[in-house]
């Protein structure tokens, strides 16, 4: 079995998001101790597994992602990492279906080779700073959002970039004031070439600092869209190895385009 690591949303190694990517035979996935043993070995964020469908259905592939210590509903980093392996191996090409607990995900690579996926945009509810959260991230909110039931997060506003590049959580604390984690972010300071910034704190599922977070762009898209009145932006995770995602905001959808780089192909030595 062939077990890829891939640097997502970046277009050089050793930056981006590293996620594990397995691709399975027709036959299905394994039982779910075994991926999350596999998972909890591989100690990404995500690792992703997928196998294809049968053909004249809604997807073409299934596809779950495991952090080290729970499976997730929604993860981008691993769903463009998957998809920059089919692409690269030649197992697939054009359009690529994923059928997910989170719905069907597509994504489409272009000639020059970045990837778009589109994901549902995250609907954002404005919510009441849960005691104790400004303590735990070490920052004042400006306002703070609830980002649904697929995402999880806590979107919180902070005062400007530099604000959000300071921080330095009290990671346990975080761990109790959300359903997955908490998603910092504040207008880019000016003449950067992005539009806005943030930072990804998911104590609560095992990840302490997410390098790059792609669903996360499906709530900042539209938070950030509404301020800066554009539906095409750009985000930099400001973590320590960075990555850029451009959102395109179109309704109840949200494109994150990016690239890929693979960086590990070995055989995985145990049997699913």
């Amino acid at each position: 079995m062939r077990i890829r690591i891939v640097d997502a949303f970046t277009d050089r190694p050793f930056a981006g998001n590293p996620a594990g990517v397995l691709l399975l035979g027709p036959e299905g996935f394994p039982e779910d101790s075994r991926l999350q043993q596999i998972a909890t070995e591989l100690n990404l964020s995500e690792t992703a597994f997928a196998h294809p469908l049968p053909p004249g259905g809604t997807a073409d592939w299934a596809l779950r992602w495991f952090t080290p210590s729970t499976e997730v509903d929604m993860c981008g980093h691993a769903t463009l990492a998957t998809t920059h392996v089919l692409h690269t191996t030649a197992t697939a090409t054009g359009t690529v279906r994923f059928a997910a607990r989170c719905g069907v995900l597509t994504s489409t690579t272009a000639p020059d080779g970045s990837i778009s996926l589109d994901f549902p945009t995250a609907p954002l509810t404005p919510d009441t700073p849960p005691q104790g959260l400004a303590a735990a991230l070490g920052a004042e909110p400006l306002s703070v959002h609830d980002t649904g039931p697929h995402v999880g997060d806590l979107l919180v506003e902070l005062a400007d970039e530099a604000a959000v590049r300071a921080l330095a959580p009290d990671f346990a604390a975080l761990a109790a004031l959300s359903r997955r984690g908490v998603i910092a972010t504040a207008a880019a300071a000016p003449d950067r070439g992005y539009d806005f910034v943030s930072r990804g704190f998911f104590p609560a599922v095992g990840i302490d600092e997410d390098p790059v977070t792609g669903s996360a762009h499906t709530a900042l898209a539209p938070f950030w869209s509404a301020r800066l009145g554009r539906d095409e932006l750009t985000g930099l995770q400001a973590s320590a190895r960075s990555g850029l995602v451009r959102t395109s905001l179109r309704g109840d959808r949200t494109l994150l385009t990016g690239r890929a780089v693979t960086v590990v192909d070995g055989e995985l030595l145990v049997t699913l």
